[in-house]
């Protein structure tokens, strides 16, 4: 079972996320918060497998929850967000989120969302997180270019090719067939790299590739 903490401070929205997810056969929300400050309390006592995060919350935004929840450890965090490109969907990659999604979501879209984050893989919605990734890796920093992490030189080739095609947006399968090699030792490059890296999650390492333009 995927266990799943849902933080969302509309409770009409939040009842309806619940609903969704509960009724997939393999997710359980073992747990609801109603702003940000509640989230990373509830996830530090429930230990959930995913928080699935809205952006815009009282007390504590989602951004500085993803920020806590993450950095602490106790989750993997998927996003909501009203709009595809805001400024809220920024703060919380670079906090450390493992995807995000639209509020306007399908239930089956919304569902599997949270197995493919639950999976390892951190990009839903390739045609948009593509998008997002360029106008990410083009935004502020631009004017200043992002310095050539030293911990780069420690991986191998293939981590480097598996960074590479996580630049390009592609999935764990998709990584696999472009590079010819099993879907599960994409995965295991993908964990070592991230650790090489000391990133947080894929998508990080997907906009470190678009900013080093590997």
């Amino acid at each position: 079972m995927i266990r799943v903490l849902v933080a969302e401070d509309q409770s009409a929205v939040r009842a309806g996320l619940v609903l969704i997810l509960n009724s997939a056969p393999d997710i359980e929300v073992v747990g609801e918060a109603e702003d940000g400050e509640q989230a990373v309390a509830r996830a530090r006592e429930l230990r959930p497998d995913l928080v699935l995060m809205d952006v815009q919350m009282p007390r504590l935004d989602g951004v500085s929850a993803t920020r806590a929840v993450v950095g602490e450890g106790l989750a993997d965090v998927l996003v909501l967000t009203t709009f595809d490109l805001d400024e809220y969907v920024f703060g919380a990659l670079r906090a450390g989120a493992s995807g995000f999604l639209l509020k306007n979501t399908d239930a089956k879209d919304l569902i599997e969302g949270v197995r493919t984050v639950a999976r390892g893989e951190g990009l839903i919605a390739p045609a948009v997180t593509r998008r997002l990734i360029a106008e990410f890796a083009a935004g502020a920093d631009r004017a200043q270019p992002r310095s050539v992490p030293p911990q780069l030189a420690t991986l191998t080739r293939r981590e480097r090719e598996v960074l590479g095609r996580l630049g390009e947006g592609l999935s764990n399968a998709e990584i696999a067939a472009r590079l010819d090699m099993a879907e599960a030792t994409v995965k295991t490059h993908v964990s070592r790299l991230l650790g090489k890296l000391e990133l947080r999650s894929r998508v990080q390492a997907a906009v470190l590739a678009q900013e080093l333009d590997l």
